[in-house]
């Protein structure tokens, strides 16, 4: 099914949560640990550099359904039932590369296997508006698959509900699981397509705070996870857990943060604060006087902006390109648009 084929947007954005932040980050108390995924292997000392790919590529676009049967999730009126992500899965295919994605376009395994990206959408709202920015990253030779959270997408049934963002860390790890089993289907749309040692989490707004989780809370951790890309996202509130380099592994995955300078909705301050807790190596791009959602969706040059430094990280980082931070330092820094703080 074609992304175009899902609902039109009603954009709504997730400031009670936020609203809330401050007062919830004093209560004393954690939520209950959520059931850790299966361990990786320790980050290996270095990551061969990916071949070279034929970027940019043609982008094919697939939508599957992944259930978890050892979740449930309950709809006003209805009962319980298995917790079903219905994830739209972006990928490098074969053809010229265009602005339009085709469903069901054949794979470009010959130039892969590629890196995954899992990608967690805002509250009241589903991946169909970062559509251009998911594509841009499959443009560039990446996986990149964004599950429909089943309560806080604006289509959820009476309403979204923001309560349940604790159990989306668990999505993005099940859908991890998921992909990564995909790829050793002999009979399936993605075999061979994926390296599972290269996976990076990324969501924006509440999306970001559930990648954020992924990657660095002990309570979430997925120890499968080399990098995060966290859009103007904030700690979980209430939760804690965010020890970063001491969450379990010796090494944290490197970091790239990014921030509206006039975000009301998760102000600077929030970002500022886990990228200050966190450990080399971290980047905070900074885009000067921009909102919350606007830079991830349709306005420029900071969605631009934001193409070109995410890539450039993820090259850099999943790929071990060697000229990714090089070209990050040099997307990232535009006179009265963005500038980017960097910590390596």
């Amino acid at each position: 099914m074609p992304l175009s084929a899902l609902s039109s947007l009603i954009v709504s954005l997730d400031a009670p949560l936020r609203a809330l932040a401050a007062a919830l980050a004093v209560l004393v108390g954690h939520a209950a640990p959520a059931a850790a995924p299966a361990a990786a292997p320790a980050h290996p000392a270095g990551i061969p550099s990916h071949p070279a790919a034929r970027a940019p590529f043609a982008v094919g676009e697939r939508v599957i359904t992944i259930t978890d049967p050892s979740r449930t999730v309950q709809f006003p009126g209805q009962p319980r039932q298995p917790r079903k992500l219905v994830t739209v899965i972006r990928y490098p295919a074969v053809g010229a590369s265009s602005e339009t994605d085709v469903a069901g376009a054949v794979p470009d395994r010959p130039a892969g296997p590629f890196p995954l990206v899992i990608f967690g959408h805002g509250f009241t709202v589903t991946p169909t508006i970062y559509a251009r920015l998911l594509a841009a990253w499959a443009r560039a030779g990446y996986v990149v698959a964004a599950p429909i959270f089943p309560l806080e997408n604006e289509n959820a049934p009476g309403g979204p509900d923001e309560s349940d963002l604790t159990n989306q860390p668990r999505d993005m790890s099940v859908v991890i699981t998921r992909m990564i089993e995909a790829n050793v289907d002999r009979a399936g749309a993605f075999h061979g397509l994926i390296d599972p040692r290269r996976v990076a989490v990324a969501g924006q707004s509440d999306g970001g705070d559930t990648a954020l989780a992924v990657a660095y809370d002990r309570y979430f951790l997925d120890r499968r996870v080399r990098a995060a890309v966290i859009l103007s996202g904030m700690e979980i509130p209430g939760v804690g857990g965010f020890d970063f380099a001491r969450a379990g592994r010796p090494q944290s995955p490197p970091l790239l943060a990014t921030q509206g300078t006039a975000d009301t909705i998760n102000p600077p301050n929030f970002t500022r604060m886990f990228f200050e807790a966190a450990p080399a190596p971290k980047y905070l791009l900074q885009l000067l006087g921009a909102g919350h959602i606007g830079p991830y969706t349709d306005e420029q040059p900071q969605l631009g902006i934001v193409e070109r430094v995410t890539i450039a990280f993820l090259d850099g980082y999943l790929k071990g390109e060697p000229d990714g931070v090089r070209r990050m330092i040099a997307a990232g820094n535009v006179s009265g648009v963005a500038s980017l703080e960097s910590d390596r």
